[in-house]
């Protein structure tokens, strides 16, 4: 028996064995179609999130910011300590 070959009309069992056969591989391909169309992520072009940047706080200030450098010690008297 051809696998390939229609069925001829006499035969009935090998004809609706077809019928299956081309709605299994009807199904398969509808399938695939609604998931390409539906399912599969768009080709869109990836964008970066914006984080929140607080411009009104530095990480780092300045040292004009923070009240400059603190005053001279005096090399005779120790440093402070506990």
């Amino acid at each position: 028996m051809n696998p390939l070959a229609l069925p001829s009309p006499g035969k009935s069992a090998d004809w609706l064995i077809f019928v299956v056969m081309v709605f299994a591989i009807g199904i398969a391909i509808a399938i695939v179609v609604v998931w390409m169309t539906v399912y599969r992520p768009k080709n869109k072009k990836r964008r970066h999130k914006e984080r929140r940047r607080r411009h009104h706080r530095q990480h780092n200030p300045t040292l004009a910011q923070t009240g400059g450098l603190p005053p001279l010690r005096n090399p005779d008297e120790p440093p402070a300590g506990p």
